[in-house]
């Protein structure tokens, strides 16, 4: 199972975010890019890759009990960016330093499961809404998200997902998520 730590917008907000979006898709070259669906709309904290599914069960254990160490925190969608010429993002404000620590657990209890999180990076929050296929300029997507702020939400479960890559072979066939488990926050 290809699995990942990640933190769900609830559906208003992704409403919100899916007006947005459908604002950026009306510029000039939108066409170029490959946006992703809302139903992939998420903050990842922590990609585990392929899982093992006897190594689910304790990998579980773990992120329950990271869940548990960490209480609910307040968010909003925030502002956008781009990773280099490949990917552009909506940020967060909020409780991103909470936030930070929930992906710092999400990532041990991966490596106390035995997970090889060699290519763990430092925590970033950000979720993607579009890929670059070409060498579009992602400039005016960045700009056009600078005064977006979505409604706060209280994050108050970390989800375990699983992403199912596309396997028909068709164009723009994206992967579907779904989400294996969820706990909530707090005690």
């Amino acid at each position: 199972m290809r699995l990942f730590a990640a933190v769900l917008p609830p559906q208003a907000v992704v409403a919100e975010l899916a007006a947005e979006v459908d604002r950026l898709r009306g510029l000039p070259g939108a066409s170029r890019l490959r946006w992703t669906g809302r139903d992939g709309w998420h903050f990842t904290l922590a990609f585990y890759g392929e899982v093992a599914e006897e190594r689910v069960p304790e990998l579980s254990r773990r992120l329950e009990r990271a869940a548990h160490r960490h209480g609910p925190f307040g968010l909003r969608l925030a502002g956008g960016g781009r990773f280099d010429r490949a990917v552009v993002w909506v940020g967060a404000d909020g409780g991103l330093e909470v936030m930070r620590r929930l992906a710092d657990s999400a990532a041990a209890a991966a490596r106390r499961t035995g997970l090889s999180m060699d290519e763990h990076r430092a925590y970033a929050p950000h979720l993607t809404i579009a890929r670059n296929r070409t060498h579009a300029n992602l400039r005016p997507y960045v700009d056009a998200l600078a005064d977006f702020e979505s409604s706060p939400w209280t994050v108050e479960q970390l989800c375990l997902v699983c992403s199912n890559l596309p396997t028909g072979g068709v164009v723009g066939e994206r992967p579907r998520y779904e989400t294996v488990a969820a706990w909530p926050l707090g005690t």
